[in-house]
């Protein structure tokens, strides 16, 4: 984290001449003689005591000898100010943009505050700067200017996707993800054969189901965690290659514990279809190919083909008959009610049945 830059003006940035002003003053000793006592010549030394220019190695290890302390102190202090001044000209350079790229991203700062990946500074010039060395840019607004082939998204249609916003919680997934360490290298034919693990995950309360997740994936080189999400950033899912693991975020933003679920096997079918080689952004709306064979994916794993056409077949849609049908396929019955619902473009269709998971 940055240290806090409250109030930064040149006029409380010291140039280390002044300690050596003050050591000189202290010791009754005038800059000539520093200037003979050093073989530096007086242009020099006045040059130094009057902050126009630095503290050398060369110098500082003569002014060891001279005044008795370490040279180190006096490479340390003009390390201090020229990183002050770097400082005072970034904040000099923040433009107007910047100012209002951080008003949206008002919240994510909130919640990074929360998770002190910030610092807790309120001045937005410091905020600027912070969010600068996290987002990995030299100025906030050429985040537009980068490639969007980097990820891949999933989303939702109709809603309006705010750049800053979505490549900000694509950071957040990534930070989190740098702090999971998974159990081996990523290895699909492994994935495939946790499927089943994956599916009895759903049995289980939100916390200990998150947990269970996690662990099923790391075993097979996958870092998953559970992100919040904010409004300019319309997705559910997150996938992306780095180094040997693959980062796999998940939200919880339509709430629907039916569309968490088949969101998460649309981008497992991803990973086993080998779509994110490449790295490309993914949202729900776009219709490619292997956008539909991840959906196809997921509604195959989740619920078995053939047994839900015999089932709906039979015209005994009920309560009890969703359950039994769900125990058969080994998953909970709100995926069955959420299945029913889209084939039957009925979203009130057993709607009670339908589980919802919230954000604490």
């Amino acid at each position: 984290m940055m240290e806090k830059t409250n109030g930064l003006s040149l006029d409380f940035i010291i140039h280390p001449g002044e300690t050596v002003k003050e050591v000189l003053e202290e010791r009754n000793m005038s800059q000539e003689e520093l200037a003979i006592r050093t073989g530096f010549s007086p242009k020099h030394v006045s040059e130094v005591v009057h902050g126009k220019k630095g503290i050398s190695p060369a110098f500082a290890k003569a002014l060891e000898y001279v005044f008795g302390m370490p040279a180190s102190f006096w490479i340390n202090l003009q390390g201090i100010y020229d990183r002050e001044i770097i400082e005072f000209q970034e904040h000099q350079g923040i433009t107007e943009n910047e100012f209002s790229i951080l008003h949206k991203l008002k919240d994510i700062i909130k919640y990074c505050q929360e998770l002190r990946i910030m610092s807790s500074d309120n001045n937005k010039e410091a905020q600027i700067m912070e969010l600068r060395n996290i987002l990995m840019v030299n100025k906030l607004e050429y985040i537009a200017k980068l490639p969007i082939n980097q990820v891949a998204f999933r989303g939702s249609k109709n809603i309006d996707v705010d750049i800053y916003v979505l490549y900000a919680w694509q950071r957040i997934c990534e930070l989190y993800a740098d702090s999971i360490v998974v159990k081996q290298d990523y290895d699909v034919e492994a994935l495939k054969k946790s499927i089943p693990k994956i599916k009895k995950a759903m049995f289980l309360e939100v916390n200990d189901m998150i947990k269970e997740l996690q662990e099923i994936f790391s075993n097979v080189g996958i870092a998953f965690q559970v992100v919040k999400n904010f409004n300019g950033a319309p997705v559910q899912g997150f996938i992306k290659k780095r180094n040997n693991k693959i980062i796999l975020c998940m939200t919880i933003r339509q709430s629907f514990a039916d569309i968490f679920w088949f969101t998460l096997f649309h981008e497992i079918g991803h990973l086993i279809n080998d779509n994110v080689s490449n790295q490309y952004i993914d949202y729900a709306f776009t219709d490619s190919e292997d956008e539909k064979r991840a959906d196809d994916y997921a509604r195959e794993t989740l619920i078995d083909e053939e047994q839900y056409q015999k089932y709906i077949s039979e015209n005994d849609i009920t309560e009890k008959s969703i359950e039994e049908f769900a125990k058969l396929q080994n998953i909970r019955d709100f995926v069955v009610v959420g299945r029913l619902e889209k084939d039957k473009n009925d979203y009130k269709l057993f709607a009670n049945k339908r589980l919802r998971y919230k954000w604490k």
